[in-house]
């Protein structure tokens, strides 16, 4: 883009005073650069009595930790910024808001969340936040079903899907679940203890063609406007609030891979615990996580049906049952993708806090073991777990 430039901390506080939309603009004096700066520059814009006021954000032309040999597209701040005013359009208190995007500099300014908290960091840490999962599940049903077919109109679709093409990313995203997890590969980060079980996944011709078929899916359902990247270091809590993040892989998709990302991500928080606390603190803090997933859903999924009860635009689709028969579609959808979210997470490029936290190196061990054993087999069994119930069930098989 020829009017890119990469951001300073001055240029990021000029652009606030000028799109940020505080009353008294000349009152932002400073900023501070935030995140790991790896895929996006990430600045928080402070005022002369040291409040933080907004966020600016600009993507990055390359992948910082690789260098340029790993390109990015400068259109995913776009893709990011429209997909957050989308999700933020049919589910305000749950998006963060977008106040400004300019898609030449690849820079937006959004609402400043210092006052929440990351969910990844709070469940690390022990601390319980119990209506997220039911706030989770309701942006899910909201932001999913107003973006589909049952809603959307079939031009509005079409040509939404060809805007939010995101060919890039979504490569990204095709490497780092289905492919690179299943074989040899420099950017893998298991534990040497546990090649004989990565080695297994490599091998496993069963598991190989349904992760096949899971991108398969990926590549061919343009379902809905996926968030494309749910995770719980993507969603900010607090008290009584949560607001999602981080859209910059968003795009047409399978319902389901958005839903089993977010269970995913539970469902590996729920495997580090016994690492992360003692037994007893670890085996309270992993029912609630259990509760997260089995609410998480439910709150998806009763939302959603109601959704397509009260506000299908489609006739066919607004037949009744089918809106059931759908969801039964992502609901094995969403087992599979959250089997290879566990994976990704553990044998892959990905790792997360969860387990990195962990001290002890043979708990650690044992943690990703059972992450990518629970992986496994949501990937193999998706088709035959039946309902939530059955879910929780498995896991506690588990270990």
């Amino acid at each position: 883009m020829s009017q890119y430039r990469t951001f300073t901390a001055a240029d990021a506080v000029e652009y606030a005073r000028q799109y940020g939309g505080v009353e008294n603009p000349e009152s932002l004096v400073e900023s501070q650069e935030i995140g790991d700066g790896n895929l996006n520059l990430v600045f928080k814009i402070f005022d002369r009595d040291g409040n933080s006021r907004v966020i600016v954000k600009q993507a990055l032309p390359y992948v910082r930790c690789v260098g340029e040999s790993w390109p990015l597209t400068l259109d995913r701040a776009r893709i990011e910024a429209e997909v957050l005013q989308i999700h933020g359009q049919y589910c305000p208190e749950y998006t963060v808001k977008i106040l400004h995007h300019d898609p030449e500099l690849a820079v937006m300014v959004m609402e400043d969340l210092s006052h929440l908290a990351i969910w990844r960091g709070e469940q690390v840490k022990g601390r319980d936040y119990p209506q997220a999962s039911a706030q989770l599940g309701e942006y899910l049903a909201q932001a999913l079903f107003h973006t589909s077919d049952f809603y959307q109109h079939p031009y509005q679709k079409k040509a939404e899907v060809i805007r939010f093409t995101n060919p890039e990313l979504c490569d990204i995203t095709e490497e780092l679940f289905f492919n690179e997890p299943y074989e040899v590969h420099e950017r893998n980060g298991y534990p040497r203890a546990l090649e004989p079980l990565a080695a297994s996944l490599r091998d496993d011709d069963e598991l190989r063609l349904r992760v096949a078929a899971l991108k398969h899916r990926f590549f061919s359902h343009a379902e809905a406007l996926l968030h494309g990247d749910v995770h719980s270091g993507s969603i900010f809590v607090g008290d009584n609030t949560l607001k999602l993040i981080d859209a910059e892989f968003g795009y047409y998709g399978p319902i389901g891979f958005d839903v089993g990302s977010a269970l995913g991500n539970l469902l590996i928080n729920y495997c580090a615990l016994p690492g992360l606390m003692a037994p007893r603190e670890a085996a309270d803090a992993r029912e609630k996580r259990l509760s997260d997933v089995r609410v998480t859903w439910q709150s998806f999924a009763d939302r959603f049906l109601t959704l397509t009860a009260e506000k299908s635009r489609d006739r066919a689709l607004a037949w009744p049952g089918y809106g059931a028969a759908f969801l039964r579609k992502v609901w094995c959808d969403t087992l599979g993708y959250c089997g290879t979210e566990l994976i990704r997470r553990t044998v892959g490029m990905s790792q997360v806090a969860d387990i990195k936290t962990i001290e002890d190196e043979v708990m650690k061990v044992e943690c990703v073991r059972q992450a990518i054993a629970l992986g496994r087999t949501l990937i193999l069994a998706a088709e035959h777990v039946d309902n939530i119930d059955a879910l929780i069930a498995r896991v506690r098989q588990n270990g």
